[in-house]
């Protein structure tokens, strides 16, 4: 008789848990909220300006930015359902797999190391590493004009180090902490030149602060296509980013947020690249 009661409780208490666990939320990854509304959780980065920025009034801004709300816009999911999360470089590939965000647009550049962790939907642009100068500088026409002069990048860069092993050998490495500060010893001629993606360069130079103080060199020194992470495997979600990244370049909505994000660094910008097509 007692092991009967016990039981029935027991009953009652998982009936009662699995009620719950319909009618309330699940996470915002990309599913319902508590309040019955759909969320989704987006990575992003926030500390690079036309590309992905958190301003200090809290909104976020950038071309990425632009990119991954069109998508979640496509995927059914209001701007005002969209959580974006910071992730960081050496962080993306951990948060795709442990399900912290549900994509990230984070200037992600495709690469066979990546792919063996992570999907990707896209290419949905085709950046460059290139160099940033002062537009009254004219000394430096070439990467080969970098020898000697003092290069710019931030500690532990790729980029800086492409430079220096494979076209300048005799470049004078700067290491800082930040693109900000790179900027500011480029502005006040400490250093002669800052390296790194093109697009992130051009969202530097786009800011009020700097507009008409530096020029791209347009070296085009390596391919960097730019997709969207998503959990390995999950072909229907990676065939939605990819249509709806169609839909955003033949809308015209691909080239306004072009120009709204990098268009004061009069960046030239490579056409929309086509689904797949990754350029090595």
């Amino acid at each position: 008789m007692q092991l009967r009661k016990v039981t029935a409780a027991s009953a009652a208490v998982l009936a009662l848990a699995l009620t719950a666990t319909a009618c309330g939320s699940s996470d915002d990854k990309g599913g319902d909220s508590a309040d019955g509304g759909k969320k989704i959780t987006i990575g992003i980065k926030i500390d690079q300006p036309g590309i992905g920025l958190k301003t200090p009034d809290g909104k976020f801004t950038g071309f990425d930015v632009d990119v991954a709300t069109y998508i979640a816009k496509e995927l059914g999911y209001d701007a005002k359902d969209i959580d974006f999360k910071e992730t960081k470089s050496a962080d993306r590939e951990t948060a795709i797999e442990r399900g912290d965000v549900k994509f990230i647009a984070a200037s992600y550049s495709i690469n066979d190391e990546r792919l063996q962790k992570v999907d990707f939907a896209g290419p949905y642009l085709l950046a460059h590493q290139d160099i940033l100068v002062r537009a009254d500088d004219p000394s430096i026409k070439s990467p080969a004009d970098l020898n000697s002069k003092k290069l710019c990048s931030v500690t532990g860069s790729t980029s800086a180090q492409n430079v220096k092993e494979k076209l300048a050998p005799k470049a004078q490495l700067q290491e800082y902490g930040g693109y900000s500060e790179c900027l500011t010893g480029l502005e006040n001629k400490v250093v002669d030149a800052l390296t790194t993606d093109d697009s992130i360069l051009a969202g530097f130079a786009s800011q009020k602060d700097f507009q008409g103080k530096f020029k791209l060199a347009g070296f085009k020194m390596s391919n960097e296509n730019y997709g969207i992470g998503l959990k390995k495997g999950d072909a229907d979600l990676k065939k939605k980013i990819n249509d709806a990244l169609t839909k955003m370049v033949s809308d015209g909505s691909w080239d306004k947020a072009v120009k709204a994000n990098f268009g004061p660094a009069n960046y030239k910008n490579e056409p929309a690249p086509k689904i797949g097509n990754v350029v090595k």
